[in-house]
């Protein structure tokens, strides 16, 4: 069972505190709030392989120099131990919403070698005054609006906007759309998220990957059900307990699909 921000380990707290600490002394009299969504705040958080999911509001835009100092402040933090994925936006931005939303600054992994190269050539090509959008925003502001937890700052209802559901549902097509066509790369990761779709457009709930692995354990056919404890068995642990072979993989990845057309339609409830 993953953990969330109440039981998890120590050292994860620390963590996050250090991260909260670091990025306040930067933004200083800026900070509205620091906040956590994402598995560490709905309970599916594994330190050996989840991410902790940070959003970050200030009350106006930030400098290029302080990009560069967020910057560095993740390159260092992030998987030392855990890797962290942290958006910047502005009061204005929330309060003013659209979709794709606009935001002021975002670091992941996925950025961190092309961040390291702006950094040490003293570049400006990712790091500038443009402002970008990012369509999974909605997906992350919808989860910290109904799950999130607030570290510091204002309460999270008078800060974020309830994202209309068609946003939503906007932001987390595009990723399940990817998980149908990657499910036999990375199985357990697509099998929990498709269902994490399956859950919200038939019962509207927002859910962790674990959560919606142990509804998939009640909902699916008993034929699908062994696949299903295998991912959330993997998903569960450090190292890889069981393998999948490419039929039963197809098979729940085509019932997902199928259910969750119908019900995007409006078809069988």
């Amino acid at each position: 069972m993953g953990f969330n921000w109440q039981t998890c380990p120590m050292n994860v707290k620390e963590f996050v505190l250090y991260l909260n600490e670091k990025i306040g002394d930067i933004l200083q009299g800026n900070l509205v709030g620091f906040y956590v969504h994402g598995s560490l705040a709905m309970g599916g958080f594994n330190p050996y392989h989840s991410d902790i999911d940070i959003l970050v509001v200030t009350e106006v835009s930030i400098s290029v120099d302080v990009k560069r100092q967020l910057t560095e402040v993740c390159l260092v933090g992030s998987n030392n131990p855990f890797p962290v994925e942290v958006s910047v936006l502005t009061k204005h931005q929330l309060d003013n919403w659209q979709h794709p939303s606009p935001f002021e600054f975002h670091y992941s992994e996925f950025w961190r070698e092309r961040y390291e190269q702006e950094l040490a050539n003293g570049t400006n090509n990712y790091i500038n005054e443009h402002v970008h959008t990012d369509p999974d925003l909605a997906a992350h502001l919808t989860i910290t609006f109904h799950r999130g937890i607030c570290i510091e700052g204002k309460p999270i209802h008078d800060v974020f906007p309830n994202v209309p559901r068609e946003d939503y549902v906007s932001s987390i097509i595009g990723d399940y759309e990817d998980c149908l066509e990657n499910v036999e790369q990375d199985p357990v990761y697509c099998i929990l998220n498709m269902l994490r779709v399956f859950m919200y457009v038939k019962d509207g709930i927002i859910s962790s990957k674990e959560e919606a692995g142990r509804w998939g354990m009640t909902i699916l056919p008993e034929g699908l059900i062994p696949t299903v404890e295998k991912a959330a068995a993997n998903y569960a642990n450090d190292t890889e307990m069981y393998s999948f072979n490419r039929e039963e993989l197809i098979i729940i990845r085509d019932y997902i699909k199928d259910c969750v057309t119908q019900y995007r339609k409006g078809g069988v409830k």
